[in-house]
């Protein structure tokens, strides 16, 4: 089973905002979507730049180092179908933001890593 990472209080990402944070091995772009938290993958396909960085605008969150776009709320690049991010689970507890991202199927039912 995927555990929670604690990565931030929910004051460190008011709404409108995005920030960069690191969740057990993986770096996680979090960001606040009119009060509703989400999580994708933080290092932008293109060149690993940090989306989390990134300016948001509604939902899309722009990478700082050339642009390329992603909705947060699906991990979709905003022009091509093809290109997607990985999308982690994200819930608030005591002011606090936790994420939980998704490791392997086999990993998940158990079965052991080819």
């Amino acid at each position: 089973m995927a555990e929670w990472f604690d990565i931030a209080a929910e004051s460190d990402c008011p709404p409108g905002s995005s920030i960069e944070r690191v969740a057990g091995d993986r770096m996680v772009a979090v960001a606040n979507v009119d009060g509703v938290y989400h999580a994708i993958d933080g290092l932008c396909p293109h060149q690993g730049g940090p989306l989390g960085t990134g300016t948001l605008c509604g939902a899309i969150i722009t990478c700082p180092w050339h642009g390329w776009q992603f909705d947060v709320t699906s991990g979709r690049h905003r022009y091509s179908q093809t290109v997607r991010q990985q999308v982690y689970q994200v819930r608030c507890e005591a002011g606090r933001i936790l994420v939980r991202p998704r490791q392997s199927p086999a990993t998940e039912t158990g079965a052991p890593p080819a």
